[in-house]
């Protein structure tokens, strides 16, 4: 029996040596515990991340570094975190924020908050300017179950335009996604609804968490649990006309931000669950 022991001993001090599994991501950093809900990326220089977290969390932009730490925080003036779901840049580096979570579809009050470039703002505060917008198909606030499609988490910019993937929360559970626009200024709005995307049709991970578009501007990616859409050679506003790539990444967290890096390098993070999650990844694209 006394011999078991040591065997025992080291096949133990191996599985504990294992590095953690992250399936095709590569593990660049962890996040601090302070931020456990990061639901919105962007960047816009090869440095500084910038984040945002979730609904019940502070009114407040957050910059990290390439290895996940904590380096600088806003609080953003003229705006409240009913909902923060996403973040998007424009080509002068002004950020937008997506006030538009609805997890019930009842909301009536959805918008976006632009600010100016925070890499460039001295302080603790920065200055917002809202914008305000509806979906012109929902008519119920809620909708009945099999029209539960006014949640948002995903959106970015394009030629002076946002445009917002919706997040599917129908019962039961279709997998399909609106796109809409909207002008990237300040007033309020009719969403136009231009398009429309079916992920997949298992809710755990097909629905759309978040999205950018590429540097160049010829790729957009949407990301859900452990999927990311990758669209190129697209025209015009729909751009689910392009050519699709699906990519399992082979790791399953609640991964709610995802930004281009560069036009072939993805950044992703995922939210704090039980003991996964909370982490900082990147993706390099073929």
């Amino acid at each position: 029996m006394n011999r078991l022991v040591p065997i025992l001993f080291l096949l133990f001090a191996q599985a504990c040596a294992q590095k953690p599994w992250y399936g095709d991501l590569k593990f660049e950093g962890k996040i601090p515990s302070k931020l456990s809900e990061i639901s919105g990326m962007v960047t816009n220089n090869a440095t500084t991340l910038w984040i945002i977290e979730d609904n019940g969390n502070k009114d407040h932009i957050y910059a990290l570094n390439r290895k996940g730490q904590l380096i600088k925080e806003f609080k953003v003036k003229n705006a409240k975190n009913n909902d923060w779901e996403d973040l998007a840049k424009d080509d002068k580096g002004n950020i937008y924020i997506g006030n538009f979570g609805n997890n019930n579809n009842d909301r009536k009050n959805l918008s976006i908050y632009k600010i100016p470039n925070p890499d460039n703002e001295p302080g603790d505060k920065i200055e917002a300017v809202k914008i305000s917008f509806h979906y012109p198909e929902q008519t119920k606030f809620p909708p009945k179950k099999s029209k539960l499609l006014f949640d948002c988490e995903a959106f970015f910019y394009k030629q002076g335009f946002l445009y917002l993937i919706t997040k599917n929360r129908t019962r039961p559970y279709t997998g399909k996604a609106l796109i809409y626009k909207i002008p990237a200024i300040e007033g309020s709005y009719e969403a136009e609804l231009v398009g429309e995307f079916l992920s997949c049709t298992n809710q755990k991970f097909c629905s759309i968490t978040a999205a950018d578009i590429s540097p160049d501007g010829k790729k957009i990616a949407l990301l859900g649990s452990g999927y990311i859409w990758l669209f190129s050679d697209f025209t015009g506003d729909d751009f689910t006309n392009g050519t699709l790539e699906t990519i399992d990444v082979q790791h399953r967290t609640q991964q709610e931000s995802i930004a281009f890096l560069d036009n072939t390098t993805l950044l992703i993070a995922d939210e704090q669950s039980q003991t996964k999650g909370r982490n900082l990844y990147s993706y390099k694209l073929d």
